[in-house]
């Protein structure tokens, strides 16, 4: 029985979209009538579409991955109406080798994340900050916090820390401060792709510590539930298509040994060619079939 109403019709229609034209382009365009459903009326699907396709291009590895994780993290940015991949950075498709096998992982940006708090209409603002060294920075947590930032006028120094500051509409506010370090060591224990050199983290590794900080910040505000949902879809891995896509769960390997950033070698038991898992047990090889998976 299906118990997502619609989902095993949608199913069919992607595998019929897939038997028409196998390439990954022809998947995407095939998706525009969903795209455009799930997109806020500020975006046409073919501004998005445009976006999905530049991304296509300059991170060749994506056109690797396997086609319903792509999908999937395509759609996760299409609901949240986040432009992917783009100097905005406000989401990211980032090619990750889950398993063994190429996959495509969904991530949010710090402005994607800046954006979903004003959404939710519980933020009146929020900024996040880079501290310098030579900056003067005072901070004080407690019954009464604290937060002073003056920053240098000349000379600024090293980033040595980064810090995140909300009000609410209700009138209260929150900071979160975490030095250099720290954002190191969390981002090297929660990101799977933190060593890879598509990774964000890689390349715009302010706007991530930014984003990890506003994070933090928010952890304990009293925002709506949505905004919970929205931030549970950072760093996943989806492969089926749904009007919803924050309920479907991550199949992210997060205690795999071989779950490794897309660019590092694969394992001893993974062909390097086809990124096929050898000697692996029977019940495993559906989840990395080329075609497109059922209902759960």
């Amino acid at each position: 029985m299906n118990t997502k109403g619609g989902l095993t019709k949608k199913t069919a229609q992607v595998q019929k979209m897939q038997q028409k034209d196998t390439s990954l382009k022809g998947l995407i365009k095939a998706m525009e009538p969903q795209i455009k459903k799930a997109l806020p009326s500020v975006m046409t699907p073919e501004r998005f579409t445009r976006m999905v396709f530049t991304a296509l291009s300059t991170e060749p590895k994506l056109q690797q991955c396997t086609p319903q994780s792509f999908l999937g993290a395509m759609m996760q940015a299409a609901q949240l109406g986040l432009e992917p991949n783009t100097p905005i950075g406000q989401a990211y498709l980032i090619p990750y080798r889950n398993k063994g096998t190429l996959e495509c992982q969904f991530q949010l940006g710090y402005k994607g994340l800046i954006d979903l708090a004003y959404r939710s209409g519980d933020i009146k603002d929020i900024q996040a900050h880079e501290v310098y060294e030579n900056d003067t920075f005072e901070y004080e947590y407690g019954l009464e916090p604290k937060l002073r930032h003056v920053p240098a006028l000349h000379d600024r120094g090293s980033v040595i820390m980064y810090y995140a500051v909300f009000h609410m509409t209700n009138g209260g506010f929150g900071f979160e401060v975490m030095s250099k370090e720290d954002v190191q060591n969390h981002a090297k224990k929660t990101s799977q792709s933190y060593g890879s050199s598509y990774s964000p983290w890689a390349k715009w590794f302010d706007e991530m510590a930014k984003k990890t900080v506003v994070k933090k910040a928010l952890k304990y505000a009293p925002v709506k539930t949505e905004f919970v949902r929205a931030l549970s879809t950072d760093e996943t891995i989806k492969t089926h298509i749904s009007p919803d896509m924050a309920d479907e769960e991550d199949e992210t390997v997060t205690i795999d040994t071989e779950a490794t950033p897309a660019d590092e070698p694969a394992p001893d038991n993974v062909d390097p060619k086809t990124g096929e898992v050898k000697d692996t047990a029977p019940e495993e090889e559906d989840m990395f079939s080329p075609n497109f998976k059922g209902d759960k």
